[in-house]
């Protein structure tokens, strides 16, 4: 299969590369070789390239800056970008995989949302990934539509690393303990990819998580038990960490199409055994 990987340097980009290394075309393109929010070059290389897939990895993911400077480039990036690569996959009949976020939306659901919710997004980075599931929908390539939500992995800055970094520094730390999500290990959602993929899965919209629901504070917990770590971990509300721009309170994403992903848990601990925190 003739693959094109756009972001291929980041997080998720890592882990796509190494799963879809096998018996696949690659192509693979970061900032230095396309500025994805150019029309015009988007349009002339993937025209040249014609892929059968274009996997969309790229993001614009730095919440409180897209409420100031970061903005303009928020948008650009996770919203009209999503737009010219919608029109290019559709002019060249490619499969078209791009990533959203659990934050198109408004975290006031206590029971989750699924995949066909209505969005609504409370800040401005929220706005710009529903944007780009706006154009993509209306533009209509054959495409599959991911929400992650609360991503780690290896190859790039994510909640397990600030927690082990913070506490090499201090006795104890405070974690919010009012916000509920599903985190979600970077690799097993590039496994998750290649499968809709392969089992050539109906196109549309998936929710693509690890299992179960907590709070950043729980996580924090687990990943301080995993890693054999002693420190005092304290409980706090969102009104104790004020940031530019407001987080959902309860964003589990309820994957409805697709067998269930191992739990958090497990994910985790694979983690911290591919990066040697832990022992196997």
């Amino acid at each position: 299969m003739k693959i094109l990987i756009f972001g291929y340097q980041g997080m998720l980009g890592h882990e796509l590369v190494k799963v879809f290394k096998n018996n696949n075309e690659f192509t693979l393109w970061d900032r230095n070789e396309i500025d994805i929010a150019d029309q015009k070059d988007v349009e002339s290389k993937i025209g040249d390239l014609k892929p059968e897939v274009v996997i969309n990895a790229a993001a614009y993911t730095t919440v409180d800056l897209a409420e100031g400077e970061g903005k303009e480039i928020s948008y650009r990036v996770n919203g009209e970008a999503v737009g010219f690569l919608a029109e290019a996959c559709k002019k060249n009949d490619s499969i078209l995989i791009h990533y959203s976020s659990d934050y198109v939306f408004n975290g006031t659901n206590k029971d989750g949302y699924r995949e066909d919710d209505q969005l609504d997004p409370i800040n401005e980075y929220g706005k710009s990934k529903a944007l780009g599931e706006k154009l993509l929908k209306e533009i209509g390539p054959e495409f599959y539509l991911i929400r992650p939500s609360w991503m780690f992995g290896a190859s790039g800055k994510n909640f397990v690393e600030t927690m082990l970094n913070l506490a090499e520094k201090n006795k104890e730390i405070r974690v919010v303990n009012d916000q509920y999500g599903k985190p979600t290990y970077a690799r097993d959602l590039a496994e998750r990819t290649k499968e809709l993929l392969e089992l050539k899965k109906p196109f549309g919209i998936y929710h693509l998580t690890n299992e179960g629901v907590c709070t950043w504070y729980e996580f924090a917990v687990k990943i301080f038990e995993l890693a054999e770590v002693k420190i005092k971990v304290i409980p706090v509300t969102s009104a104790e960490f004020p940031t530019p721009a407001k987080r959902p309170a309860y964003s589990a994403l309820i994957n409805t199409k697709l067998p269930l992903s191992k739990s958090w848990q497990e994910a985790l601990r694979d983690y911290l055994i591919e990066t040697k925190k832990i022992r196997n």
